[in-house]
């Protein structure tokens, strides 16, 4: 049996004005939120991009010790549906395009990277393992309203 660690994360979301938000991290960095009416990252674009970087983070950790890449992209595609369940995201998939350049590095650095892959799906990435698994959200109004 493994042992369970846990490490409390947050972030705070400001409006700023109608349907624009502003959200601090625990580090002080802050993104701009949307409804899709601006350029903004709309909060659907965001845990998408999540996906993205969550797995390219890992994926880049397990092979940029034998070779940097020419490339590095990864584009997440989803289905937006909306039935009588509510809306979600389905069909779910992280393309990885990633070219190492010729030489013992880059021979090395393309050995790992399905590995990687697979890794950052089955137990590294954060995100993607919980929307998998499919952990439960809490919302509720906070006091002092």
């Amino acid at each position: 049996m493994t042992e369970e660690t846990r490490r409390p994360t947050s972030v705070q979301l400001t409006r700023t004005s109608a349907l624009h938000y502003e959200v601090t991290n625990a580090r002080g960095g802050t993104i701009t939120i949307g409804s899709g009416e601006s350029a903004d990252f709309t909060p659907v674009e965001l845990l998408m991009a999540a996906i993205a970087g969550c797995a390219g983070i890992d994926v880049d950790l397990y092979t940029h010790r034998r070779s940097e890449p020419d490339r590095f992209d990864v584009v997440v595609n989803a289905s937006r549906v909306k039935d009588d369940s509510g809306t979600r995201l389905e069909d779910i998939e992280a393309l990885f395009d990633v070219v190492f350049p010729e030489g013992k590095g880059g021979d090395q650095a393309r050995k790992l990277l399905d590995r990687g892959i697979q890794a950052a799906h089955d137990r590294l990435c954060t995100v993607s393992r919980t929307i998998e698994i499919g952990t439960p959200v809490d919302m509720r109004g906070a006091a002092g309203r």
